[in-house]
């Protein structure tokens, strides 16, 4: 996660219309921008890749029963050519299944995302789970990082179109926390309420769970948003600090 595409939708907020004389012609042409790799997230302008031809993980041989059934999780680059790059393990089954999904995912034929009509380099998260069964394991793309529409005009005018004194800190890049269970037969609802001090460059300053789910996952939901990026709130057309409830999904792995 990179703050410098962020700086750069907070730069054009804070230029074309922090001040309430101002926040009338607010500019709404709001336009996502690469990280400083030149990869884009998942968001209004950019669609998801996909997988187009699936290879399909072998069963590692001689694995114990007590291993037989995980996941492995990876994070990627899925190129403006549709090729898999700077892959990396971010939930571990163990090596030689971790080895079998990254081989699954080269041998994997995907179809870019895209910035309007033109392909573009974008992050994605690639789930492998393995069953008891021991039979071949399928790639399935995920999406729990991602970039959020500007908001509405409407979000800083009252109902005579008049510009707000008083904004609370607004999203606009969420992460969702990690659940490592998709074998869970009775899933319980997977979201929590964490409270989060906004500071004036929209970053996260102080981050605590206000209702949990308790069994580990608190702490799964309070890492997740140190990563969310904000608008930050706004006083008399000046960013200030401020606190705001954000409800926290859990990721399907």
């Amino acid at each position: 996660m990179s703050q410098a595409k962020y700086a750069f939708a907070l730069l054009a907020f804070v230029t074309l219309g922090l001040s309430t004389e101002r926040m009338a012609s607010l500019d709404r042409e709001y336009r996502q921008t690469p990280d400083n790799d030149g990869v884009y997230y998942v968001g209004p302008q950019v669609t998801s890749p996909r997988l187009i031809r699936t290879m399909l993980a072998p069963y590692p041989d001689n694995v114990s029963g007590k291993d037989a059934q995980g996941m492995t999780v990876l994070a990627m680059v899925i190129g403006a050519d549709g090729a898999p790059a700077h892959i990396q393990v971010l939930h571990t089954h163990g090596s030689s299944f971790d080895q079998a999904s990254i081989a699954a995912v080269q041998h994997s034929t995907f179809e870019p995302g895209k910035l309007g009509d033109k392909p573009v380099p974008v992050w994605i998260d690639v789930r492998v789970v393995f069953h008891a069964d021991r039979s071949q394991a399928v790639p399935e793309v995920l999406i729990t990082e991602k970039d959020l529409p500007f908001p509405d005009e409407s979000v800083f005018e009252d109902k005579h179109h008049r510009p707000l004194s008083y904004t609370p800190p607004i999203p606009i890049h969420t992460v969702d926390a990690d659940f490592a269970d998709p074998f869970a037969r009775h899933p319980y609802v997977q979201v929590a309420i964490v409270t989060v001090l906004v500071n004036e460059e929209g970053l996260p300053k102080e981050v605590r769970v206000r209702r949990g789910l308790g069994f580990g996952l608190d702490q799964k939901a309070e890492a997740a948003v140190w990563h969310y990026k904000f608008l930050p709130a706004l006083k008399n057309g000046k960013p200030i600090e401020d606190r705001r409830d954000v409800t926290v999904n859990f990721a399907k792995f």
